[in-house]
């Protein structure tokens, strides 16, 4: 059972939102046509871009979170806490999200539960996914795709 009713489930624009993301994702992934749409929307410079990051709020406001790596049996990376999502499959409104790392300048792991955070600086991709129910969030917020893999300018970064 989730968390919303579910003759309430046709007006859940999370789950609408969180759709749509996946669409693009996967349109982006399947066309080869440099000019198109959808490879102008995640990837306006260079590069392939195929994540939109996007952060889930609850019925009161709070940032939803997960953890990834915990106990740190993967690489040498070590156990995160991210707010930070990135779609991977969507039926009946539940959602596969893989856990986006949030790095700071260096490159080194941050936990962040605050997206305004002052260490934070980007987000990689990483191998942990959760399985949630989208009728439970009552607001999404999607963020620039350039979050991920973002690389230092260090001619302007001194």
């Amino acid at each position: 059972m989730g968390c919303k009713d579910k003759r309430d489930r046709d007006n859940s624009c999370v789950c609408d939102a969180v759709e749509q993301i996946l669409a693009e994702q996967e349109a982006v992934e399947e066309i080869t046509c440099p000019n198109s749409c959808f490879s102008n929307l995640l990837n306006p410079v260079a590069g392939t871009r195929d994540t939109i990051p996007f952060i889930l709020s609850d019925k009161k406001g709070g940032l939803f979170k997960a953890f990834g790596n915990v106990g740190g049996f993967v690489g040498d990376m070590t156990c995160f806490k991210t707010i930070f999502f990135r779609v991977e499959a969507v039926k009946d409104c539940c959602a596969t999200l893989s856990l986006l790392r949030p790095v700071d300048i260096n490159g080194n792991t941050e936990s962040v539960t605050d997206p305004c955070d002052e260490d934070f600086f980007g987000l990689e991709k990483s191998d942990f996914c959760i399985e949630v129910d989208l009728d439970c969030f009552c607001a999404i917020q999607c963020l620039s795709p350039e979050l991920v893999d973002r690389i230092v300018d260090r001619k302007h970064h001194k």
